[in-house]
């Protein structure tokens, strides 16, 4: 296998780019972040790791505005995060200055995927550590939740979990749990619920994020 994970353009000869694999690793280190998408609304909770106490916790965000419609929670390396913010928020100015009108979430989370794809079939370069669930809303109103990993594919959920080790855990909590019809009440308590599944109960440990057609909101 040390043959093969050194170069992130090598397959190995079962198929495999290791060091694509070593990333989302990466993401399964990181916090853990849930995704649900309700009828009117998609909420984002996020895991907080306890940090030094004389940090200052502004600084650390795993919740990000991308553009005025268009909220992103990452799992994963966080200086990684940041830079796929930044492009992604420099596209978002582009489009609109192209196209007059507002990207829509599908667009970013492609450009997201594109961008990380691109860091993995190229030498000199390394992939991206971080996975991103991008909320927002479609042209007609329509709630859309989208994620993106370090292998470059993106796709559209009803709610899903990234980081942590328990991840697959929470995703299959979420699947026996989320309903279609679920009000924005119900899909925070669903929200919740799921970070319960491996966080400390107590709102010091989570933060979550409610997106609405109007903004996003974080919960005090």
């Amino acid at each position: 296998m040390s043959r093969y994970d050194r170069a992130i353009t090598v397959f190995s000869p079962d198929g495999h780019l290791f060091q694509v694999e070593y990333a989302i690793n990466a993401v399964k280190a990181g916090s853990a972040v849930v995704g649900v998408r309700g009828t009117d609304c998609v909420v984002l909770g996020v895991e907080r790791r306890a940090t030094a106490k004389l940090r200052e916790t502004r600084t650390i965000r795993k919740v990000l505005q991308i553009d005025d419609h268009i909220t992103a929670a990452f799992a994963g390396l966080t200086a990684d995060a940041r830079v796929l913010t930044s492009k992604a928020r420099v596209e978002c100015q582009s489009y609109r200055l192209t196209c007059e009108d507002a990207p829509s979430v599908e667009y970013v989370a492609r450009f997201l995927a594109t961008t990380q794809q691109r860091y993995t079939q190229r030498g000199g370069v390394r992939p991206f550590g971080v996975s991103a669930l991008l909320a927002g809303f479609s042209p007609d109103g329509t709630p859309q939740l989208f994620q993106t990993d370090p292998a470059g594919t993106y796709s559209e959920w009803k709610a899903n979990a990234i980081g942590g080790k328990n991840s697959k855990n929470m995703r299959e909590f979420l699947e026996n749990n989320w309903a279609a019809d679920l009000a924005e009440p119900d899909a925070i308590r669903l929200t919740v619920k799921t970070l319960l599944e491996v966080v400390d109960s107590g709102s010091s440990n989570m933060g979550v994020v409610i997106v609405r057609p109007d903004g996003a909101s974080e919960m005090s």
